[in-house]
């Protein structure tokens, strides 16, 4: 990771710190029994910050067991121990993005409206390119111009192929054209954007399955992946959206944006864990740097080092 991503990672997780670390300071400002009011309290607080139950459970355990141990905790030693638990967590649902065996790896990419989605997708385009990668975009937001546009916008920025239809044309046809397409032309990736919607909305759910269907179709395997993007800013109903679309088309990936304007960024461990769905990027501005492959111990000392040193 580039410093300046580092130095905004830092930042952007500084109301999530601040709601996470403060509190546990108060609570543990000298050394003390864990006994079970203090435990209470540190549930609130854990719960709060949207790690979500299994993760604040799984940390309350932990700190019990040393209480039975007769041990004694200040700040910095509940603050070690729940990082330990948390990068434990984390760690062991941290999956790379995929790369198929037969390129084009298709990754389609949904979300609700106002989340960053087509940002997102010309910032992940613009690191595969970086890496060497070939990459086209598929403008499959045909109800909305201005994502198309957008698309377009990026993909002349980075030097990137896009597919567009009509405004109003069949998603799954501009799908099934780009990946035609990116195969017969050698393209390492084909990016899929997809409308904007609720994800209450069933009818504009059915679309999304189509999408996939079309492309499994033309290949076995594809989508490789499918990842979901989420506005950090929304807290639980984070967790709402990703099971509705996990429940449609089998969500592979968390792309989570918007990390730097919230106290709510305990929800990645929350998305982790409860969903078993691995966060795959994290975005902390507006920047083209800004979004990076997730990374569970910087995430974690983001939200638990209050100056970015080991406690």
């Amino acid at each position: 990771m580039s410093p300046s991503f580092l130095s905004n990672l830092w930042n952007g997780l500084t109301k999530t710190r601040d709601a996470i670390v403060g509190p546990i300071e108060a609570l543990f400002s000298k050394k003390k029994a864990i006994d079970e009011e203090t435990l209470e309290e540190l549930e609130a607080v854990l719960i709060q910050s949207d790690l979500g139950i299994a993760a604040t459970s799984a940390i309350i355990d932990s700190l019990r067991e040393c209480g039975s141990r007769g041990e004694r905790l200040d700040a910095d030693g509940a603050v070690a121990l729940i990082e330990q638990e948390l990068v434990s967590i984390l760690g062991a649902n941290t999956v790379p993005l995929v790369k198929a065996g037969q390129p084009p790896t298709v990754v389609m990419v949904v979300g609700v409206n106002g989340t960053g989605k087509t940002t997102s997708i010309g910032k992940i385009a613009s690191m595969l390119v970086r890496e060497g990668n070939k990459v086209m975009l598929a403008a499959g937001d045909t109800f909305r111009a201005a994502a198309a546009e957008q698309l377009e916008v990026w993909g002349n920025r980075i030097g990137c192929n896009v597919i567009r239809h009509k405004e109003g044309s069949d998603p799954a046809a501009v799908a099934f054209d780009a990946y035609q397409s990116a195969r017969a032309r050698g393209f390492d990736y084909l990016l899929i954007d997809t409308a904007g919607r609720l994800h209450t909305k069933s009818n504009l759910m059915e679309e999304l399955k189509k999408i996939k269907r079309v492309i499994s179709r033309e290949c076995d395997g594809a989508p490789h992946e499918v990842l979901l993007v989420v506005d950090a800013t929304t807290g639980q109903n984070a967790i709402a959206q990703a099971r509705v679309f996990n429940e449609a088309v089998g969500v592979t990936g968390v792309v989570l944006t918007k990390l730097d304007g919230t106290a709510r960024g305990g929800i990645v461990v929350a998305i982790s864990q409860e969903l078993n769905i691995p966060v795959k990027y994290v975005g902390v501005g507006e920047g083209a740097e800004d979004l990076r492959p997730f990374n569970p111990d910087r995430f974690v000392q983001g939200i638990l080092r209050i100056d970015g040193e080991a406690r």
